[in-house]
């Protein structure tokens, strides 16, 4: 892999693309990695880069409140453990955070695995050690104090501890309450010296209270006594007080040993918690340019839309760069301060941006291929050390990049040619061009020089470009317009700004007849080129409006055809409502006329029921003429064979052939649970048909899958999304089943996710209705749904 010319990096600025995406990172890792960074040539690191930052943005995008942080940079409190050092409470209670905040995060991207693979993959690493994070928890509390419960002897060293206080304080206040000893006190008060519980006493009165004194105060008119009653209880306060450091040091020193056992898995956690800011943060800074990911393919390249400088502010005016497809040299004239050494700079922060992994401040689509190596000649580089001059230091600089530019290679080159004779100064740059036009290399320049502009129309795979200039508001524009060579504009620019004409008039008789010459070709082409532009954007404009309305079309047809489709399935739907119906009608009158003629002899009973069985079918075909027949696509199929799948157009239906067809032309269909015998003639062959063994297996397993289906769905303890996706799963199942009431098991808990599977079911094509569950049925943690068969 070849490193980047150090130097590059400098005259580019990249540093400072740096150091505002370190501001994105939230962790002293994360910045760390952000210093280190820097352009990689090798395709699979800079792809697995893009990659990363594209999930990231990817979750600042779907899941904005996601936390990564609330984790600490514990390194030095791991070695320190390692070492066997005892850490404190602080220490601990960072390390406990660390790793609470490694198992929240781990928890996330373990649910949203197939949402973010990439970022699920750095999840694995992280560490999941319950036992140490609750044990650290329960011992120290979040201040900072080892808790009372840290363990039972330190429990009962402080119960202690807090009696032999409460007794001292107890008996000093009866002492300073005393009128006896009231007089012998400063004030009436109990405080502490050396860690003893003491009285203020007047110096004169030292005499009548015994007791030890253990300071005096800065005027010396004071002494703090402790009375000799309360020197036993202080002395066991005092062993009370080492006995709890003892123990608080036995607590954080086995708490210690912990962490200094699973400081390699720490170790590792706290890096791939590192690599998770990092790649965060280069998804906030994409998210704060508006960057997007560039398309990397192919050999040395470029063709970005609309880039930006990421350093500039306001009001950006964007430019396209392309070099590598239809041109290797680009040639770039125009005014000073027009623009043209920002869209140099812009190109090659373009490359190393994507090359650092990092989202590209332009229009979606722009593509770059991979640059060995990025060379520069920017700004003033004159050496006073050196004793070397402007020009003398750019061609010191120059000769390096000659020698090692090749195709691989993006050279940058400002004002070539600059700073020595005019001439002398044009001649160099164009054999310099040439040299690294012939090597390969990828070349931007910027120039003053006429000659280069023709040294562009000359050369194959060479051209012009150029920054625009308004004439009439006398302001660059800042816009780069490639293939159109750049104008000095001097002698509009004079006009306009008020030089007597007569002035501009012979100016311009000094021009050589060559120079006119060129001057009205480059004019000439100048206006070729912008009618061919105004030509080709034309163009673009009707092919995007052909291409809009063929769009719109399209979709006016397709929705026609839905609208056909779904009128016609409502006709049909109402037609088998009617002939249910009077199917219903018809049995009734048949069970009333059975009922009437029991007593009949049998043949007239059969007689009647002919005639009411007849009278229905008539019923039935005066149905069938009014409802409107549905027209389908497609012939029936000549034969079928067992297995085969096929689709019912009168029902819409989709089933598998249980038996072919018979003498009387009729096929036994399984449709869901449901066997039917159907009319050849009335069946479809599937869209997609495959061999006859595996439509078999097919409708084996839909078969089973229909007869196995249950009555209820468990959904206890899932999150809403999964939730609903089982849901509406299991509808499809249950109608194709022919279930007609379902229940849904969602329990009660907080109703959040019963509110969530309402909000669902309501409209849905699948549910009639649906209702909470009665007393027996489970309540308010059940749902019942009815579908719509």
């Amino acid at each position: 892999m070849a490193v980047m010319d150090k130097r590059t990096l400098v005259r580019l600025e990249y540093d400072k693309v740096k150091k505002r995406l370190a501001a994105h990172a939230g962790s002293s890792l994360g910045k760390e990695r952000v210093l280190k960074l820097e352009p990689v040539d090798n395709p699979l690191i800079i792809y697995r880069w893009q990659a990363e930052t594209s999930e990231g943005r990817e979750l600042l995008r779907l899941d904005p409140l996601a936390e990564f942080g609330g984790w600490r940079d514990v390194r030095l409190q791991l070695q320190r453990a390692g070492r066997g050092a005892l850490l404190d409470p602080e220490e601990l209670l960072a390390v406990a955070d660390t790793l609470t905040a490694g198992r929240v995060i781990k928890r996330f991207l373990q649910e949203k695995q197939e949402r973010y693979p990439i970022l699920s993959e750095l999840g694995l690493s992280l560490a999941s050690l319950p036992d140490l994070e609750r044990k650290i928890k329960q011992a120290i509390l979040p201040g900072g104090e080892v808790a009372n419960g840290a363990s039972a002897a330190l429990a009962q060293i402080r119960r202690k501890l807090a009696g032999a206080q409460s007794q001292i304080k107890e008996h000093l206040e009866h002492v300073i309450r005393s009128p006896h000893y009231q007089k012998y006190l400063q004030d009436p008060i109990v405080t502490v010296r050396e860690g003893r519980y003491v009285v203020p006493v007047k110096i004169e009165y030292r005499a009548q209270v015994p007791g030890i004194v253990h300071d005096q105060s800065a005027s010396g008119a004071t002494l703090f006594v402790e009375p000799m009653a309360v020197v036993d209880k202080n002395n066991e306060l005092r062993s009370l007080i080492v006995a709890e450091k003892q123990e608080v040091s036995k607590i954080l020193a086995e708490l210690s040993a912990q962490v200094a056992q699973h400081a390699e898995t720490l170790g590792i956690s706290l890096e791939a918690l590192g690599d998770l800011d990092f790649i965060m943060a280069r998804a906030h800074f994409s998210q704060k340019l508006n960057a997007l990911a560039p398309v990397i393919e192919g050999e040395a390249n470029m063709n970005i839309r609309l880039a930006r400088h990421p350093l500039l502010q306001g009001n950006v005016v964007p430019v396209d760069l392309r070099l590598g497809e239809d041109f290797d040299t680009l040639v770039i004239t125009g005014p000073n301060t027009g623009g043209k050494t920002v869209a140099l700079k812009t190109a090659g922060l373009m490359v190393l941006m994507a090359q650092s992994g990092l989202h590209l401040p332009a229009e979606e689509g722009s593509k770059l291929g991979i640059f060995k190596q990025v060379f520069t000649d920017i700004g003033d580089e004159q050496s006073i050390e050196q004793s070397l001059s402007t020009f003398s230091s750019h061609m010191s600089n120059i000769v390096q990049i000659v020698s090692s530019a090749g195709r691989d290679s993006l050279v940058l080159l400002d004002e070539l040619g600059a700073g020595t004779d005019p001439a002398e100064g044009a001649a160099l740059a164009q054999a310099i061009l040439e040299k690294l036009h012939l090597s390969g290399a990828k070349t931007i320049a910027t120039t003053h020089y006429s000659e280069l502009k023709n040294f562009a129309y000359l050369r194959e795979r060479v051209e012009n470009a150029s920054v625009e200039f308004d004439v009439a508001t006398l302001r660059p524009t800042f816009r780069l317009l490639i293939g159109r060579p750049g104008r000095s504009n001097a002698f509009e620019i004079a006009t306009r700004l008020g030089l007597p004409e007569e002035l501009v008039g012979r100016a311009r008789e000094f021009l050589t007849v060559e120079q006119v010459r060129v001057d009205e070709l480059m004019q000439n082409l100048e206006r070729t080129q912008q009618e061919a532009e105004a030509n080709r954007r034309e163009t673009t404009e009707m092919i995007e409006k052909a291409r809009a309305l063929k769009d719109k079309y399209e979709k006016m047809e397709f929705d026609l055809a839905q609208r056909r489709e779904s009128i016609l399935a409502k006709a049909g739907e109402e037609a088998r409502a009617l002939v249910k119906s009077a199917r219903l009608e018809a049995e009734e009158t048949i069970k009333t006329l059975r009922e009437k003629l029991a007593l009949e002899a049998a043949q007239g009973r059969e007689s009647a029921i002919q005639e009411a069985r007849e009278n229905f079918v008539k019923l039935h075909k005066k149905v069938k003429r009014a409802v409107p027949k549905k027209v389908v696509a497609g012939t029936a199929p000549s034969t079928l064979q067992n297995g085969e799948e096929v689709y019912l157009p009168e029902y819409n239906r989709h089933g598998f052939v249980l038996a072919p067809p018979g003498p009387d032309g009729e096929v036994l269909v399984q449709v869901g649970v449901i066997k039917i015998n159907v009319p050849l003639k009335a069946l479809r062959l599937a869209e997609k048909t495959k061999p006859a063994v595996a439509k078999s297996d097919t409708a084996r397993l839909a078969l089973d899958k229909a007869r196995e289906i249950s009555a209820e769905l468990h959904l206890r303890g899932l999150y809403a999304d999964d939730a609903l996706f089982e849901v509406e799963k299991y509808l499809d199942n249950a109608f194709l089943a022919g279930l007609p009431q379902v229940r849904l098991i969602h329990g009660k808990g907080t109703g959040s996710l019963r509110a969530a599977i309402h909000k669902y079911l309501h409209g849905h094509h699948r549910v009639k209705s649906y209702r909470l569950g009665e007393q027996g049925e489970g309540g308010f943690g059940v749902t019942v749904v009815e579908l719509a068969l």
